[in-house]
């Protein structure tokens, strides 16, 4: 048996793969004005990060009064449609955090469904009687010439078009395909929202495969805009559907969020750019029980406000179901404040800027600014006249701590699938695999799934050699009872931490 060569080892640690990112700023709550109470309530039962209430509340609000009208921005009137991405490890308690401030949507949708199911039942005879009558014209028109066809075109006038069946309740879905979101727009509510605890679901799902994925990512930047919905598909024909809005909050595990992120078709597409991002730091191991705070009446106040402004009628077409928001101008004292925010953020995107490397993002910010502005405006008044000072200032805030988390959490978007696949293959080397060396061969039969194939182990392997994890052993050495072509020596005792 050929013993291998000793190569000795560097007295210096191994290089670490994944870098940690560094802590984010405290989510600024107080900004959140009138949100902020029903945020610190969830907060204080749930025990779980500010940040996942606080994006809820915000991503919830935003559903309730982007049907009522369009904010002035710099660049025009905008929609107050908000997309919202919390990244919180399983454990973290999203759906406690997020079931609360859903509360009044569910009751809205259990009683619309059931007066739905009256206007259904309504419906079903009424387009009976109009069906019947129908084909009797058109069963009388074909006996006849002439003037018996120009009256049943009169009576087919006088009849006038099908009758609408009574629109969906649904206000809320959670992991739609391109096609069902459309279809829901078409017969339901104009105003809808994406939520999902588990956004990993929607993230990797039928919408986001790489069938999919670009016609999705279309259709969500269009919402997003206010844009109209254009569908064209053979057997369904070609129509278009004016004035639907969406407002997403997806909550997903960093593993799923850093993959979307780093995602070159979300990034090019501007899709990622208009989200609000934050990664907060886990509470998991300080939630004792005994810290925890009753609601003291703030969740049952943002729960009738939000039944208040579901229950207003959404200004729209009757007939279309097109909503026709009117513009929340800024006032003067609001719109200096944004002005004022956009030249700052616009000068540090420059070259060499602390935000050059997220110009995507740091471009929307103003814009975010003031969508967030008009939503805690309308939340407090659907019916104010103007974006007052302070509402701009809180926003401008919250837009300040959105960008700065979009800057931090940047290095974790960059992290190729290569390194990824590096750092399962590390930790499986030192935590499961007993033996001093490792052999490629070894890794494709026993290593981690991922890596169960000579395409992708091989660059793993190069990675972890590169950074000092590994060594090399001469080709043909002999690793139990096998001359090996590929074969490393597993540093272990120094710096095995990252």
């Amino acid at each position: 048996m050929t013993v291998p060569e000793f190569i000795p080892f560097k007295a210096e640690a191994p290089q670490p793969l994944l870098r940690a990112i560094p802590a984010g700023a405290p989510y600024p709550v107080a900004a959140l004005g009138p949100l902020q109470g029903a945020v610190q309530a969830v907060r204080g039962i749930a025990l779980a990060p500010v940040a996942i209430p606080a994006q809820s509340a915000l991503a919830v609000a935003s559903l309730g009064v982007q049907g009522f009208a369009n904010v002035e921005t710099l660049g025009g009137p905008r929609a107050l449609s908000l997309y919202c991405l919390t990244i919180a490890a399983s454990g973290e308690r999203k759906s406690a955090c997020f079931g609360p401030l859903l509360d009044a949507v569910r009751d809205h949708e259990r009683e619309a469904a059931v007066a739905q199911r009256d206007d259904m039942q309504s419906w079903q005879n009424a387009h009976a009687l109009w069906k019947g009558e129908r084909d009797r014209i058109l069963s009388e028109a074909k006996k006849g010439k002439g003037e018996k066809r120009t009256a049943a075109q009169a009576d087919l006038a006088a009849l006038g078009g099908e009758p609408a069946a009574p629109p969906s309740p649904d206000r809320v879905v959670t992991e739609p395909t391109f096609e069902g979101l459309t279809r829901l727009y078409a017969t339901g509510q104009p105003s809808l929202g994406i939520f999902s605890d588990e956004g990993g679901q929607f993230l990797g799902g039928h919408a986001m495969n790489s069938d999919n994925r670009q016609k999705t990512l279309t259709a969500l930047n269009d919402l997003w805009q206010g844009n109209p919905i254009r569908r064209t598909r053979a057997g369904d024909g070609a129509y278009t559907l004016y004035g639907r809005r969406l407002a997403v909050h997806l909550m997903a595990q960093p593993g799923v969020a850093h993959a979307f992120m780093a995602d070159p078709l979300a990034a090019d597409s501007g899709f990622l750019a208009r989200f609000l991002i934050c990664e907060p730091p886990s509470a998991i191991g300080t939630r004792l029980h005994r810290l925890m705070t009753p609601d003291s009446g703030a969740l049952g106040a943002f729960g009738n406000r939000l039944r208040e402004i579901l229950d207003t009628p959404m200004p729209m077409d009757a007939d279309t179901r097109e909503l026709q928001p009117r513009i929340l101008p800024l006032s003067d004292g609001a719109r200096s404040l944004l002005i004022e925010f956009h030249d700052t953020i616009e000068t540090l995107q420059a070259p060499g800027g602390d935000l050059a490397h997220i110009t995507g993002t740091a471009s929307k910010a103003a814009e975010q600014a003031a969508r967030i502005a008009g939503v805690l405006t309308l939340w407090q008044d659907l019916q104010a006249a103007e974006v007052l000072p302070q509402d701009m200032a809180n926003a401008i805030t919250l837009a300040q701590f959105y960008l700065s988390e979009a800057a931090r959490l940047a290095e974790a978007a960059t992290v190729s699938v290569e390194i990824e696949r590096a750092e399962k293959l590390r930790k499986w080397l030192l935590e499961s695999w007993g033996e001093p060396e490792i052999a490629q061969a070894e890794v494709v039969q026993s290593g981690p799934y991922a890596l169960r194939d000579v395409k992708a182990a091989k660059p793993a392997l190069a990675l972890l050699e590169q950074c000092g994890w590994i060594v090399r052993l001469n080709k043909g050495t002999v690793v139990r009872g096998s001359a090996r072509k590929d074969a490393w020596r597993i540093k272990r005792g120094v710096g095995n931490v990252v």
